[in-house]
This record gives C-alpha cells, structure tokens and sequence, in this order.
C-alpha cells in the first residue's frame, strides 16, 4: 500500500524541514532528490504556496503531483501586488489586469476550472478579481465579464490557445 504525504510549499523553495522531511522521513525515501524534484516542478510558481502530493509505493518508488496555486495568488503575483483591496465589497481598486494576462491565469487554472473554453475560464478568473478590487481592462470584473461575453476581445483572443 502506498502512502500520500500532501503539503503546502513555497515555490521553487521547498526544504527537507517541516511539512515534507518529518512526514517523508519514516518512509524511507531520499528526501533531498524528493526536495530537488519538487522544486525544480513547481521553479515557475517562485514565492508562491504551491500544492504538492508525495506518492511512496511500497517498493519506495516516488511520483510527485504538483497542483497550481488558488487563483487569487495568480491574480496577485500577475497584477504585481501584495494584497487584495481590504474589505469585500469595497470600491478600493488595488490592481488592473490585461485581457491576455487574465487568459494566461485561466490557461494555468484550466485543470481546476470547469470552464470548457477560453471565454469562459477568463470570466471564472475576473470572479475571483471582484472581492480582490483587481480590475479587468480597466473596468469593472463583472463589466469585463459582460465585455466577453459581447466578443470585444475576441479578436485578443485569437491568438490565444486553450
């Protein structure tokens, strides 16, 4: 039987402390090349907490799953920010967003969304923008929402794969 150890690290920067050595450790299993190999997976999300999923089969082979990081951390490392807008429902505005960067976060979440399409995925990431006071095309989320769906960046999109 195999065993799973799930944790949350740092991208690019996990270390053989706490969560991944002491839930590693009794297994048996190198965990400075169970470290190397994490951190080399999961270089592109770099500062950012990164889900990871250890899998040790009985006969000490290793797999490692790297999942993408929540879409509000997405949000914020494309728009260049620290934070989100302090209070939910405010009008405080903290950041814009691009219709190409809001498709490049929609083609990393693609996994997780149940968006089938890339008009679709963007309006699942300009969802999470609207608590976030993270604006798309310089407007409003729910107006870049309606903006999508009216086909004002189709021709933007065109060159963007899903």
């Amino acid at each position: 039987m195999s065993s799973v150890v799930e944790a949350l690290v740092a991208g690019g920067k996990a270390n053989p402390g706490p969560p991944l050595g002491p839930a590693l450790g009794p297994l048996g299993v190198n965990i400075k090349e169970v470290v190397d190999t994490i951190n080399e997976k999961t270089s592109d999300y770099n500062g950012m907490q990164v889900p990871v999923k250890v899998i040790v089969g009985d006969d000490k082979s290793v797999e490692i799953e790297v999942g993408t990081p929540p879409t509000a951390a997405l949000v914020l490392q494309e728009a260049g920010i620290g934070k989100g807008a302090g209070e939910e429902g405010s009008s405080e505005i903290v950041g814009n967003l691009n219709i190409t960067q809001l498709a490049k976060i929609a083609r990393m979440k693609k996994d997780d969304l149940l968006s089938y399409e890339m008009k679709a995925g963007i309006k699942e990431v300009l969802g999470t923008c609207v608590p976030m006071g993270v604006t798309g095309e310089g407007m409003d989320p729910r107006d870049c929402q309606k903006a999508v769906d009216e086909g004002k960046f189709d021709e933007a999109l065109a060159s963007e794969a899903w």
